[in-house]
């Protein structure tokens, strides 16, 4: 009879804790790059495509920018394909001088919600600098941006294939 007062005591405990607790409005800036993004937020449904968002900054400047006119002049930026990924469009410009990868900027990026700007603030930085670094498509994706990071890479190279890299 004691165990039974014992263990129905503490399941009333347990379960007075639970309902208490209260769940985030949104994960802390410091823990987006280590949260998967492999599974939908809670609460969300099947994603539907958004308005995709432009102009997102790149990580190095153009060479137009640099004031020699010989770098511009040799300058060339090739869009990739789109592609549609769980939470929306992902594509990317890339700025060629030559052969060499000068700049990568992003032209749509999935951006419907909060979190999704949330985690592609974070992400497209990342991948823009891995991409200018590795002078390829060949980066790893970011943590907790898995998708868009697919997304990213997929239209790197094929902004990289039209340019004939």
């Amino acid at each position: 009879m004691r165990r039974a007062v014992v263990t129905g005591a503490a399941t009333a405990a347990g379960v007075v804790l639970l309902l208490s607790l209260k769940p985030h409005e949104s994960a802390p800036a410091a823990a987006i790059g280590t949260q998967a993004d492999t599974e939908p937020a809670a609460g969300r449904s099947e994603p539907t495509p958004g308005p995709a968002t432009t102009g997102a900054p790149s990580a190095a400047p153009s060479p137009s920018a640099s004031g020699s006119p010989s770098a511009s002049a040799a300058s060339r930026a090739v869009t990739g394909g789109a592609v549609d990924t769980r939470y929306g469009p992902v594509q990317v410009k890339v700025t060629l001088a030559g052969s060499r990868i000068t700049a990568v900027d992003v032209v749509q990026y999935p951006a419907e919600d909060r979190r999704d700007r949330e985690i592609n603030s974070f992400a497209l930085p990342v991948l823009n600098r891995e991409a200018i670094a590795a002078q390829s498509a060949r980066i790893d994706v970011v943590s907790g941006a898995t998708y868009t990071s697919n997304g990213y890479i997929r239209s790197l190279q094929s902004a990289l294939d039209r340019a004939g890299l």
